[in-house]
């Protein structure tokens, strides 16, 4: 017995012994498995690097939370939790909350009222239950607190018709990046410097405000003239070249030969640059005057033998498609006066055609009087970004645009020259436009073929116009009149960070994540089913093996 009892003793020993050394090893050895098909909760490199420069405590507030969600953003509010704990598990000094601001009925019209003043505005969403709809309100929105720095981050990723579990798909698609943004804006110090171009009628600053607002959180921006071109060529180039991205928003004024050959030098040291240009001078403002009506007529800026050689061609044609924006118009006189909207074709809207980072996930951008573009044969890579619907039409110029023109009939068989080009990337080996030509001016050993470097065209400037009212600067791609947010913003944002970015961090738009959702009409309609089957069926199986065991027991102890 008490050999026994040592041998038990010995195993109980080294028992606890190993569960000992199991846990040390666990501590030490930290490693979590995602089994997902794709990959959900697998950071990805970038979002890794950016949390590697934690080192200070990061509190993330979450607004997202209530008793009265639908069963599609509840979805959202786990993945939200989940991506969260993994972010923390990762560092942490990351820490977060969950908050419902709307919960005390004493505070919530404050509380409200506050996060609309932090431009968190709140979001109303139909309730489906039982047959029944209902309202209710929610906050999409997190706060992350960094060494008394504060940023918002957005949770919903608004798309143009998205139905509640469409809008739900997009945005857990987004999660991650929205929150390694977020936390890359507090922790990632600005290095980056934009120069935008002014002297040859661009925007001016409050027609492009929003926008600038919105990326200044990641670069610094300057305003650049080329004023000093006719006689300081060297000493402005090198000033450009302080700069890593050029913007022209809009020119209307035609650049000169020294001009267009110190910005093609820019390009061919290495320097990226974003362009927004028309080829038809025509504004929809200036049709808002007492004839209602304008001539559109082409714009030359001398540029067209610029951008041919990089590769693409803008033409001084109008694109008009029957999938626009609408346009409002006040109807009636004096204090009888509506707006209403009609269609307009003259506004279309384009949406990324492929899986790149910039456009992915992005929602339909307005346009006004955009230009036709062509890609051409040359050196560099070539990525059209946006196109309009394939229900197009061309339109020559000069040409009489009149407000009238909103209560004409539409034949879809006169639109039929199919899907438009109004964005393209350019990337690769720049060619420069005056290689085997003479230089309009002298400067020191002038290039003919770039370094690796990127350029984004857009055949419209209006993209990145925001309206200026009453209460001044509006949101870009905000429409007032009908309550629509068009995803030019975005998509600006993403360009400046695809052309500037160094940590990959725009990659991770390109993160598939397929989402399950239950059939909300087969859960009302077999609700009842499902719950007896679950309430019931583990009684029933519970007393047939209790049935079983008895009788099993009797028949063995019976003899």
């Amino acid at each position: 017995m008490r050999k026994n009892l040592n041998k038990s003793i010995k195993n109980i020993a080294l028992i606890v012994i190993g569960l000992i050394v199991i846990n040390v090893i666990a501590n030490t050895f930290y490693k979590r498995f995602d089994l997902t098909t794709d990959q959900r909760y697998t950071l990805n490199p970038s979002v890794l690097t950016i949390l590697d420069k934690v080192e200070s405590p990061v509190i993330v507030d979450v607004f997202l939370e209530g008793d009265d969600f639908p069963s599609e953003f509840r979805k959202l509010q786990s993945e939200t939790k989940q991506l969260l704990e993994e972010l923390v598990a990762y560092n942490n000094n990351i820490s977060f909350n969950f908050i419902n601001p709307i919960e005390d009925e004493a505070t919530r019209d404050q509380n409200i009222q506050q996060l609309n003043a932090r431009g968190l505005t709140p979001m109303q969403l139909n309730v489906q239950e039982n047959g029944k709809t209902s309202q209710a309100v929610i906050f999409p929105w997190a706060l992350a607190s960094y060494n008394d720095q504060t940023v918002k981050i957005p949770l919903v990723k608004n798309t143009l018709g998205a139905t509640q579990q469409q809008l739900v798909t997009n945005s857990v698609q987004q999660l991650e990046y929205a929150f390694a943004d977020g936390i890359s804006k507090l922790v990632n110090p600005k290095r980056r410097k934009i120069a935008v171009l002014k002297g040859n009628g661009q925007l001016e600053n409050r027609y492009i405000a929003d926008y600038i607002k919105s990326i200044r959180d990641y670069y610094f921006i300057a305003p650049f003239t080329l004023d000093s071109v006719s006689n300081y060529a060297e000493s402005t180039l090198k000033k450009l070249q302080e700069y890593d991205l050029i913007i022209s928003a809009k020119p209307t004024e035609a650049f000169t030969e020294k001009e267009k050959f110190v910005l093609d030098q820019y390009t061919m040291n290495g320097g990226k640059s974003l362009w927004l240009l028309e080829q038809v001078a025509m504004d929809k403002d200036s049709l808002y005057n007492d004839y209602g009506k304008n001539i559109a007529i082409p714009l030359d800026l001398n540029l067209t033998d610029f951008f041919f050689k990089y590769g693409i061609r803008i033409n001084p044609l109008i694109v008009s498609s029957m999938y626009s924006a609408p346009i409002t118009l006040a109807s009636g006189e004096g204090s009888d006066s509506q707006f209403q909207s009609y269609p307009w074709t003259y506004s279309p809207l384009a949406k990324g055609n492929s899986k790149h980072p910039i456009v992915h996930n992005l929602d339909f951008l307005k346009f006004d009087f955009a230009n036709p573009m062509d890609t051409i044969k040359s050196s560099t890579q070539k990525t059209i970004l946006l196109q309009t619907a394939p229900l197009t039409k061309l339109e020559g110029t000069p040409r009489e645009i009149s407000l009238d023109m909103v209560n004409d009939q539409l034949d879809p068989k006169t639109f039929n020259k199919g899907p438009q080009t109004l964005a393209v990337l350019l990337e690769g080996t720049f060619t420069s436009a005056y290689n085997n030509r003479v230089k309009p001016v002298t400067i020191n050993n002038p290039k003919n073929s770039s370094s690796p470097t990127k350029m984004v065209v857009i055949s419209d400037g209006d993209v990145i116009k925001n309206e200026v009212g009453r209460l001044g600067v509006e949101e870009l791609g905000f429409d007032k009149y009908t309550g629509q947010t068009f995803g030019n913003k975005e998509f600006l944002i993403n360009v400046a960070n695809y052309l500037l970015d160094d940590t990959g961090l725009i990659n991770i738009r390109s993160k598939e994540i397929a989402v399950a959702f239950l059939n909300p009409e087969k859960i009302t309609e077999e609700k009842t089913k499902w719950q007896l089957l679950n309430l019931l069926l583990p009684l029933v199986l519970l007393g047939l093996f209790g049935l079983t065991f008895n009788y099993l027991r009797k028949k063995k102890y019976a003899k």
